[in-house]
């Protein structure tokens, strides 16, 4: 039950897990598996941006297509404002994704090139029913000018429009619906620069006047520092610390939140300290091992990180962090800022 003082998250993701089979290598062997989310669990609360963050292959964009029920999930539970979305057959999600829609990395492959714009832009309109063609009309038209186009653009297609313009229209067709909650999985990732910096400020302002809640993706951390009010950081499927940006920015408490955020250009800083790098790639997505997922890779792994698997414990005030030697990590990032 909703009240003022404890409001329904419009995102609730807890215990996510979604494993992959892989084909059997021969007639008798067991088949393999990518364990690509191992229990994933947090939420996110109206009107705030949420990003997730980490090096490719760490499950974020499995995470994004699970939340937005595109696949089937092993087990967990996925609650968009307080309704459970795993389990439910096409014809139940149907109406309920006027809630919550997605924004693709690719704008040039996530359009169809054989529909005009506003065909495009209309497309979601279906899961609220049938509408007069007058309300499509001017559905299509708002949002449009919404996101800085033109309502006159509606019968162009979307080879006539600039990479930055593309994701404009794709982010209007995910606003068509008045959704709460917009998934967006890299949408910046593909464009130039200076685009990009348009796009990240459209998103804000779009959040300051439709109160749109974001669940934010990204291997750019400049862009989730800059976009996100809380970020959580995955490594092999599993969230390793989680915090408020600026917190988890200034005093990260897992190594590996440590080296992403060491790896940045801080052009002008004027500090000089030791810079951790990150060595070697993701490994482990096709085992299951002992231990903390980030031992293989760690500069401060010790016997009891491939023997212990650390939880994911309270650092600080609405900080947590999966690491044995978090309070380690912590002291050292907060002498580097000295």
């Amino acid at each position: 039950m909703t009240t003022e003082s404890h409001p329904v998250p419009v995102l609730e993701v807890h215990d996510l897990v979604r494993h992959y089979r892989l084909p059997r290598e021969s007639l008798f062997a067991e088949p393999g598996h990518v364990y690509a989310l191992n229990g994933v669990t947090f939420e996110i609360q109206k009107g705030k941006s949420f990003g997730i963050v980490g090096e490719s292959g760490c499950g974020k964009s499995t995470l994004a297509r699970n939340v937005m029920a595109l696949e089937d999930t092993d087990s967990g539970s996925v609650k968009i404002l307080g309704k459970e979305v795993i389990g439910l057959s096409f014809d139940q999600l149907r109406p309920l994704r006027r809630h919550f829609q997605m924004v693709f990395q690719d704008p040039y492959g996530s359009l169809d090139p054989h529909h005009n714009v506003g065909r495009i832009v209309a497309e979601p309109l279906a899961a609220l029913g049938a509408i007069s063609k007058a309300e499509r009309e001017s559905r299509v038209s708002t949002v449009l000018q919404s996101v800085g186009l033109k309502p006159q653009d509606v019968s162009k297609y979307p080879h006539e429009f600039s990479g930055g313009q593309r994701q404009r229209i794709a982010i209007a067709r995910a606003l068509i619906t008045h959704p709460e909650l917009i998934v967006a999985d890299e949408p910046v990732s593909a464009l130039d620069v200076s685009v990009q910096a348009q796009v990240l400020n459209l998103l804000k302002d779009l959040q300051d006047e439709f109160g749109v809640t974001y669940m934010f993706i990204s291997h750019d951390l400049a862009v989730v520092e800059y976009l996100c009010d809380e970020v959580a950081v995955m490594y092999l499927g599993e969230i390793v610390e989680k915090g408020q940006t600026a917190d988890l920015f200034s005093t990260p408490a897992h190594p590996y939140t440590r080296i992403l955020l060491d790896a940045v250009p801080k052009p002008g800083s004027g500090r000089k300290r030791e810079r951790i790098k990150l060595e070697g790639n993701v490994t482990g997505q096709t085992e299951r091992r002992m231990g903390c997922a980030f031992q293989d890779r760690c500069p401060m792994a010790k016997d009891i990180c491939h023997k212990v698997k650390p939880p994911l414990n309270s650092v600080g005030e609405a900080h947590l962090a999966a690491c044995h030697f978090s309070d380690e990590v912590m002291q050292k990032a907060k002498s580097a800022t000295l």
